[in-house]
């Protein structure tokens, strides 16, 4: 995948996603996660940023983070926490050399039912991997929160939420039908949050694009596809009569 320059605004929600070099595991047992999760609240302490879902998966991570006008940008966050944990791992274990695998990554989201898809998309980690068959059965994840009221220090209920009802309990109903309606979509839904960089609806995508200069998706490298009908033009004209 190609490398992409990095915008990174203030006050602008974002989709994180960390790996392990290689894809090696980054968590060995429970209490490399709850590290992780002190760590966090160390520099949310510290940036004042807000993190809205998070996922934690053996060998990657997926945040979703609202950097805030007074707090740190999100290059100091991810640098902090990427840091603190690589040093807390590289001691504990004796691991030598590179710990996370290149740069983090970053989509821009933004406040509106986009925020609760990109939520749901991290917090179906493990069904994907089929590591549970339901999200409320994984620990460290945001989704008990929001579908069962499971309050933590970590996590911030975005106003996004707070408008899927009236009540705690229609809002946490509403909220675990919305990620059971997700979950049907799955697979699309994982091929598109791979290319992009921006996920919104048009008009916030094209503020966006103009704002900054930059695209919505990355690009893949190579020359482009032709389409159905120029492909079909071509094999006419090689075809022998």
């Amino acid at each position: 995948m190609p490398r992409v320059a990095r915008v990174a605004p203030k006050e602008y929600i974002y989709h994180i996603l960390t790996r392990g070099n290689n894809r090696k595991n980054v968590f060995k047992e429970e209490a490399d996660y709850r590290k992780y999760i002190d760590i966090i609240l160390r520099y949310k302490e510290k940036f004042l940023f807000k993190l809205y879902h998070y996922v934690l998966m053996t060998n990657h991570v997926h945040l979703v983070v609202e950097t805030t006008a007074h707090g740190g940008d999100l290059a100091q966050i991810m640098k902090c926490i990427n840091l603190s944990y690589a040093q807390h791992y590289k001691n504990k274990y004796r691991h030598y050399g590179h710990f996370w695998q290149d740069r983090y990554r970053s989509i821009i989201i933004s406040k509106d039912t986009y925020l609760l898809a990109c939520g749901s998309y991290v917090e179906l980690n493990p069904v994907r991997a089929k590591i549970v068959e339901d999200p409320k059965d994984y620990q460290w994840s945001s989704y008990t929160i929001y579908a069962y009221g499971k309050k933590k220090a970590l996590v911030d209920e975005h106003p996004i939420y707070e408008g899927l009802g009236k009540s705690e309990q229609e809002r946490k109903r509403t909220y675990r039908e919305f990620v059971k309606g997700m979950l049907k979509e799955k697979k699309a839904q994982k091929g598109e949050m791979d290319r992009r960089l921006i996920y919104a609806g048009e008009d916030f995508e094209e503020e966006i694009c103009k704002r900054f200069q930059m695209e919505a998706m990355i690009k893949h490298r190579g020359r482009p596809k032709k389409d159905k009908e120029d492909r079909n033009d071509a094999n006419k004209k090689s075809r022998p009569f």
